[in-house]
């Protein structure tokens, strides 16, 4: 089992969180908790495009539970105006966004 690691950055307005390990049922509270408190200071930093940036070129596992995760954000970040990206997604996961259709809506 590979741990969840997340690295948060800041420049110029965007806010990056890099993900490595694994993204499951078991580390899907960690992740909610970092990404809702980047909302938030996205939300409060008053730039008119605010911009939150998850990149998981070194994410290794994902399930369900850390793609619903990823749906619930862009859903909050919508809400509030902040765009939302996800880069450097693996083949696995890209592969995995395809089949639940998922890709029209993070990647």
């Amino acid at each position: 089992m590979d741990p969840l690691h997340l690295t948060t950055s800041r420049h110029d307005g965007t806010l990056t969180v890099s993900v490595s390990g694994e993204l499951d049922i078991a580390t899907t509270e960690q992740f909610r908790t970092q990404l809702l408190a980047l909302l938030r200071e996205a939300d409060r930093s008053r730039l008119p495009h605010p911009e939150l940036v998850i990149e998981v070129s070194r994410l290794s596992f994902i399930d369900a539970a850390g793609l619903g995760i990823l749906v619930s954000v862009r859903n909050q970040a919508a809400t509030q105006h902040t765009r939302l990206h996800i880069k450097g997604v693996p083949p696995a996961m890209r592969r995995l966004l395809r089949i639940t259709g998922l890709d029209q809506h993070l990647a």
